[in-house]
């Protein structure tokens, strides 16, 4: 007798790990209490320095958020009105919102197809003599091509910031993630690679300069106590997500290569299907914070899995550049022609390291019958 299929697979689930995190976390929580210390006390400051060491910068800055990690950035550059910063409409909307929030232009280059990266090609096209910048997004927590990216950005003199919010532990040639830019930006949104139980975020860089600069800018461009020099931000991580943060990290390559087996799962089961699966980077990895592929029914498969109760996210319905925040830019569809094509074909189906065979399984199932 054979066993029933599984009915239902979530698109995320942290149970387990919370589980497996409970008792040296709240035991963490106990001596923060008895502590006093709740915002950038001892967690964060070695978390900080933990962070720095795993990606290979000199420098880690602890943040209140993703989307701040990218606004400081920005900000510690002297980014700001009158200049364009080049980055991917096939993201989530803080990428170019940081832009727009100090107060600089987003504009948008086309993307690769295999990929989902930004186009190098596209971003030599797109240089102007008011661009001051690059902002590669390592989508789903596949690396962009750094090489061709800071080649473009050496020859113009452009500064370098790179997102990855969905890509902490991807690397890039020999390098991890967030090493090679000015700056690099991270997210701790629960449903990311590394990920905290509330929101968190972090800075990297080498630049001494830059990171004194940040230091200021996360707490309201204060010199000293009670003194200030510049407008600032209150973005500050606090003791409990930093305690959570640095158990998290100490087991994160486990968790990476719990991701890249079903990565494999998947790939495995798929290869004969007429879709796309992800593609690995030829000299790096993949972190798979997302398993997403492109298929010609993609609506259709969509509302098969939904039907059968299976997880999905349609990562990104619409290019930012053809959002109606950004109508003013001009773009028309059309002008990006591999990013309006994936936004019609792409579809992230679940993954998360304690996903089981099974469910990868009844996944590739439903996904077979489309």
């Amino acid at each position: 007798m054979t066993d029933q299929p599984i009915q239902g697979v979530p698109y995320l689930s942290l149970q387990a790990e919370f589980e497996s995190l409970r008792e040296e976390w709240f035991s963490n929580l106990s001596d923060i209490g008895a502590s006093g210390a709740f915002i950038l006390g001892p967690n964060v400051r070695a978390f900080e320095e933990e962070a720095a060491e795993y990606v290979g910068s000199r420098h880690a800055i602890a943040v209140a958020n993703g989307t701040d990690a990218l606004v400081l950035s920005l900000r510690a550059l002297d980014i700001g009105p009158g200049d364009e910063v080049i980055t991917s409409p096939f993201t989530f909307f803080a990428t170019a919102e940081a832009i727009s929030m100090v107060g600089a232009t987003p504009v948008f280059a086309d993307i690769d197809e295999a990929s989902f990266n930004i186009d190098p090609e596209s971003v030599r096209a797109k240089v102007t003599p008011n661009t001051r910048a690059i902002l590669p997004v390592h989508i789903f927590g596949n690396p962009a091509d750094m090489t061709a990216i800071k080649s473009i950005a050496e020859e113009h003199g452009l500064s370098v910031v790179e997102d990855g919010a969905q890509a902490f532990g991807a690397r890039y040639g020999a390098g991890v993630v967030g090493s090679h830019g000015d700056t690099g930006c991270f997210s701790f949104y629960p449903t990311k690679v590394l990920g905290c139980y509330g929101d968190g975020g972090l800075i990297t860089t080498s630049s001494d300069e830059i990171k004194a600069r940040l230091l200021k800018l996360r707490n309201h461009g204060a010199t000293a106590p009670f003194t200030h020099d510049e407008l600032g931000y209150n973005s500050r991580l606090d003791e409990v997500q930093a305690a959570l943060l640095r158990i998290k990290l100490r087991k994160f390559e486990e968790d990476v290569e719990a991701r890249l087996r079903v990565a494999c799962w998947y790939d495995e089961r798929l290869a004969d299907l007429d879709l796309a699966t992800p593609v690995r980077p030829g000299d790096g990895r993949h972190a798979f914070n997302l398993y997403t592929i492109r298929h010609l029914r993609r609506d259709a498969l969509r509302a098969h899995l939904n039907e059968h109760k299976v997880g999905n996210s349609q990562c990104y319905p619409l290019g930012l550049h053809l959002q109606d925040i950004y109508k003013s830019l001009g773009y028309k569809p059309g002008d990006l022609p591999v990013v309006d094509r994936l936004c019609n074909e792409t579809l992230s189906l679940p993954i998360f390291p304690a996903m089981s065979e099974a469910q990868v399984e009844r996944v590739c199932q439903l996904v077979a019958e489309i």
